[in-house]
């Protein structure tokens, strides 16, 4: 054998060793698919819901979409349904990226998996047109009373739902869609 040869073999019997103490094989994992904040699906947690490419909650403008059908139907089954407050990413006005977690009320289904819901805020809002008042519920672990913001719709996927979060009773849900069936002229189910 060789010198080459030889030094060759005591290399590799000496990562052999080193590799089988150390637990086995150490070859470099394939690396993870980063997202486009710089993360790794493991690294998100539930309150990216509403932010991920594809199943983001996203504002759109109630004036223009047409063929909304609101509807009471909700069932606490995990998916987000009409009549029922959700937790989820809502961007900020700006639309700049930034966003926070906060209730909506889902008023109706956009397709199979996403549905509308408005923005809902705890701030007091009396005597104004745009903003529904609907009491306190198990929505605000504060007990605070909630008003409903006509004027801010979203499409939330149903990935996008970080959780349910309360029923709102078919009295308070009835008020608020009425107001929005009244404004946008949509159809009732």
């Amino acid at each position: 054998m060789s010198s080459s040869s030889r030094f060759l073999s005591v290399i590799a019997d000496i990562l052999g060793r080193a590799l089988s103490r150390r637990g086995g094989d150490r070859r470099p994992r394939p690396r993870a698919t980063l997202r486009p904040d710089g993360r790794s699906a493991e690294q998100h947690t539930a309150a990216d819901a509403g932010r991920m490419p594809g199943s983001e909650t996203v504002r759109v403008d109630p004036e223009r979409v047409r063929g909304v059908s609101v509807g009471y139907s909700p069932s606490r089954n995990g998916l987000p349904d009409s009549g029922e407050i959700i937790w989820t990413w809502v961007p900020y006005e700006e639309n700049d990226g930034r966003g926070n977690d906060r209730p909506v009320l889902v008023i109706g289904r956009q397709s199979a998996d996403r549905v509308y819901a408005v923005r809902m805020t705890s701030r007091a809002h009396d005597r104004d047109r745009d903003f529904v008042p609907i009491g306190s519920g198990g929505w605000d672990s504060q007990g605070r009373d909630s008003w409903v913001d006509i004027e801010q719709l979203y499409s939330v996927h149903h990935d996008g739902m970080r959780r349910e979060a309360a029923v709102l009773d078919a009295g308070r849900y009835g008020r608020v869609a009425q107001t929005l069936l009244r404004r946008y002229g949509w159809a009732r189910v």
